[in-house]
């Protein structure tokens, strides 16, 4: 084997953390939907009561589910693993 060359022993290896249980993982989402839509609401509400009825529902969500899912639940995720102490942990084979 070369200089250049390494095995998967020779660098450590981070474990992911623990999937959430169902109920955690309800309160995650709860918590990241509620102060986006209040948040869209805020900002949009005028804006949307000058629409039809049936417009405003997808533009929430088209605008709400992006900012849950690659913006707040990421964090949430991360954060429920540092609380509960099963964060990341580097593990040297």
């Amino acid at each position: 084997m070369s200089k250049t060359e390494t095995t998967s022993t020779d660098r450590p290896t981070a474990t992911p953390p623990p999937e959430p249980s169902r109920h955690q993982l309800a309160i995650t989402v709860w918590l990241a939907v509620l102060p986006t839509l209040t948040g869209l609401q805020f900002v949009l509400g005028d804006l949307l009561a000058q629409l039809p009825r049936y417009v405003g529902p997808p533009v929430m969500a088209t605008l709400a589910v992006p900012i849950v899912v690659y913006g707040l639940m990421p964090r949430l995720l991360l954060l429920r693993a540092r609380l509960t102490g099963k964060g990341r942990r580097v593990v040297v084979a």
